[in-house]
């Protein structure tokens, strides 16, 4: 009779047996991932062969990106040598650094920026910038230093040399830059590249740790001078609108780097039995995609304005096009390969319990009890 019981419940009605619950589908589940997580192990380099350099850690497939450290680190050594060398022998700089003529030109009818540029250099105003200013009609002349040019009589013969059949111009605001305002402007940047530099190293230092910080800063360096030894090269004009670029890359190239240095930490802390270096692989792997979309949206915008955006806004494109690259390199074999090579480990990340927050061990002795040992 109790086994017939055994499925009916009070009232009478069948009871349907559950299923097992350690199965993996109940509430052991959450553990079970779990344990399996803290059971990670990372395969060996000969399977990883076997697989085409792809290594395996539990359910994942690792891109092994440290494996290629050494050559990249030679290329990067290569590249900042050689930029160096460029930025020293001097860069090609704008108007903006070195001092000239600026004036706002406003036409009757549209015109091209070639047209007007060579209806300067016909009256002797050569390396004339133009650019347009909203429309057609209204643009910016920018001229180097006029030696031979009166000052006083510089707004006519600029007027005269404007002038185009059936298109008369008008010229505005025409401001002389000295040599020494562009020397000041010039130090300026340098400046304010150098304290970009150092603040953002404070942040990483405060926010993650010292040896990360080195990295990023490292990185970001190696950006910027890659960069500017690129325009030193081959000529490139270097004016406010590239500096411009060059500060807007080191916001871009120190965020993608958090994103990886944010993972690393958080793999560090979560996953056990795995070497620093495999611990990397396992970081840049898992925010791969997220690099290549971001830096592919950045590459969209970069692109329209460096085929559509016009001269004004070409050196800047080029300069932003140049920096996501490198900044998106160095994200993963500078910043990540640096603190990898000052000895980062899980240590760095693990929170130690300062000393006045120490439990006390108190051991209780019963006098009875020694004199019974006694």
């Amino acid at each position: 009779m109790t086994d017939n019981n055994d499925n009916l419940n009070t009232t009478g009605e069948t009871r349907r047996r559950r299923a097992p619950r350690r199965d993996g589908k109940g509430s052991n589940a959450a553990a079970n991932a779990s344990l399996d997580n803290q059971a990670i192990i990372a395969q060996t380099d000969e399977f990883a062969e076997k697989e085409g350099g792809v290594k395996l850690l539990g359910n994942k497939r690792i891109i092994p990106f440290m494996k290629l450290e050494i050559p990249m680190v030679v290329l990067s050594a290569i590249l900042v040598i050689a930029s160096l060398v460029a930025i020293t022998k001097g860069l090609n700089l704008g108007l903006d650094f070195t001092g000239g003529i600026s004036a706002d030109v406003a036409y009757s009818q549209p015109v091209e920026q070639a047209q007007v540029a060579s209806a300067l250099a016909d009256k002797g105003f050569n390396d004339a910038v133009v650019q347009y200013l909203g429309t057609r009609q209204e643009l910016l002349i920018r001229l180097p230093p006029q030696e031979n040019k009166d000052p006083e009589g510089l707004s006519d013969a600029l007027s005269d040399a404007l002038n185009l059949p059936a298109n008369p111009a008008k010229v505005d605001n025409v401001n002389i830059i000295g040599s020494q305002v562009g020397k000041e402007v010039y130090t300026q940047s340098l400046m304010a590249l150098g304290l970009a530099l150092i603040l953002m190293m404070v942040y990483i230092s405060i926010r993650f740790q010292f040896k990360l910080a080195v990295g990023a800063t490292l990185a970001l360096f190696h950006d910027v001078i890659v960069v500017c030894g690129l325009f030193a090269i081959f000529g490139w004009p270097f004016d406010l609108t590239v500096l411009a670029s060059v500060l807007a890359l080191i916001g871009y190239s120190v965020n993608d780097t958090i994103v990886v240095y944010d993972r690393i930490r958080e793999n560090f802390r979560r996953v056990r039995g795995l070497l620093p270096r495999q611990v990397i692989d396992l970081s840049l792997t898992e925010t791969l995609r997220r690099t290549c979309m971001t830096s592919g949206t950045v590459f969209v915008v970069v692109l329209a304005l460096l085929f559509l955006g016009g001269e004004g806004l070409f050196w800047f494109a080029l300069a932003q096009f140049i920096g996501t690259i490198a900044g998106t390199y160095s994200s993963v074999y500078v910043a990540s390969s640096i603190p990898l090579r000052m000895g980062l480990s899980r240590e760095d990340f693990v929170v130690r319990v300062k000393p006045e927050f120490e439990e006390e061990v108190v051991v209780f002795a019963d006098p009875k009890l020694q004199n019974a040992q006694d």
